[in-house]
């Protein structure tokens, strides 16, 4: 006789287990703890074997009959469906360990030594802002192209033209990475080149090298520590990019040599660098070491406990708090002193370019060697850093702010 919901609910343990039948195999097997089970007998291949389909109430009379159903299907196609349980099963736990969220990270842990700290962090924020939330949790083989280009053109309508196009690059590699560790078989994100507007290239905001006289004088007065002033005084005169200079360790400085030593993997091109220092930088670094010489870093963090340096949004911070926003960036100081050695006419552009570390696109030239020049470097660095003490001294002496 068929099973009822009422016959179930009123169903009473006993000292062993017992079965209530449904018919066509399926029954309610009833224990002496009170738990009542859903199973169904069947046979394949001339064996038999009971197949476990979940607790009741949790699922009902109805869905039960509904598992009985969808397993004489299987039995009819020659599928056990003992055995399908436990692929379905497999898939989904392939599918958690393989989610978009899990490849990407798997992907970003194993590339990130290659990158600079800075670098690794903007990939994953990049990721975690704009991508995580719609495909963060979901099976990294079921992301198809179409759902890829929505999420693009949603950050394009919003104007972060930009940001999509840099997306776009990200969501290439990170599948093409779950292509070579044989998660997918093709690259959904192969053919989005031409689906965003293409990335135009921006320079950073930096004024004209006669204007660094006001601009070392509002630095005196900016409502910021002296480790921070001394941070942009520093960026100013060794040019470095910001990144670099942020995780800039007391172990690079070569005192007797004049000399910071960037290690390889600090660098943005991956090729180690050398900052021949002026007589003014290694005084700005003197007076550092009041106020970071107890530590590894010559600029670490005051505040945030899970980050050894200063952020780096702080400089770009307090140049906005000096009235610079829109007009002088961190990294723009790099182009302040490009442009005033080439207008110097004093230093062979090559050696410009090798201080800023620059490679050229062009495939015929070498890499430079960190050591290249190395003497007309330092002769550069060194009209460099008497350059920017005049203009410091200029507005405190009442001159202009022109500095030949």
């Amino acid at each position: 006789m068929a099973l009822t919901e009422i016959k179930i609910k009123n169903t009473k343990s006993k000292d062993k287990p017992y079965k209530l039948p449904d018919g066509e195999g399926l029954y309610l097997l009833v224990q002496p703890t009170g738990s009542k089970l859903w199973r169904m007998k069947y046979r394949f291949a001339g064996k038999e074997s009971v197949l476990a389909i979940g607790k009741h109430p949790t699922v009902s009379l109805a869905e039960a009959r509904e598992q009985r159903f969808e397993a004489k299907r299987l039995l009819k196609n020659n599928i056990n469906p003992n055995a399908q349980k436990k692929e379905i099963k497999r898939l989904s736990i392939l599918n958690s360990n393989n989610s978009f969220r899990a490849v990407a990270q798997d992907w970003h842990d194993t590339h990130k030594k290659k990158w600079t700290p800075e670098h690794a962090t903007r990939l994953w924020q990049r990721l975690e802002l704009h991508a995580m939330d719609q495909l963060g949790s979901r099976p990294i083989a079921d992301i198809k192209t179409p759902e890829l280009i929505v999420l693009l053109r949603r950050l394009e309508k919003r104007g972060n033209t930009d940001t999509a196009g840099r997306l776009a690059q990200a969501l290439n590699v990170v599948f093409r990475y779950a292509v070579h560790s044989g998660l997918i078989e093709q690259n959904p994100a192969s053919d989005l080149r031409g689906v965003v507007a293409p990335h135009t290239e921006t320079h950073f905001a930096a004024i004209r090298p006669s204007e660094l006289p006001e601009l070392f004088a509002k630095l005196e007065n900016a409502e910021t520590s002296p480790q921070n002033k001394l941070a942009i005084k520093l960026l100013i005169h060794t040019f470095l990019r910001p990144g670099e200079l942020r995780y800039g360790r007391w172990s690079e400085i070569d005192w007797k040599s004049k000399q910071w030593n960037i290690p390889a993997e600090r660098m943005k091109r991956r090729i180690s660098h050398l900052v021949p220092l002026s007589v003014q930088a290694l005084a700005l670094l003197e007076e550092l070491k009041v106020f970071s010489g107890y530590s590894d870093y010559l600029f670490p963090s005051q505040q945030r406990r899970r980050h050894p340096v200063m952020s780096e949004n702080t400089i770009n911070k307090i140049l906005r708090g000096m009235g610079y926003g829109g007009r002088q960036v961190g990294h723009g100081f790099r182009a302040i002193a490009s442009t005033a050695l080439n207008e110097s006419a004093l230093f062979r552009p090559d050696v410009i370019e090798a201080q800023l570390s620059h490679i050229e696109k062009n495939n015929s030239r070498r890499p430079y060697n960190r050591g290249e020049y190395l003497e007309e470097r330092e002769q550069m660095m060194q009209w460099w850093g008497d350059y920017l003490e005049r203009s410091s001294m200029m507005i405190s002496h009442g001159q202009g702010y022109a500095v030949s």
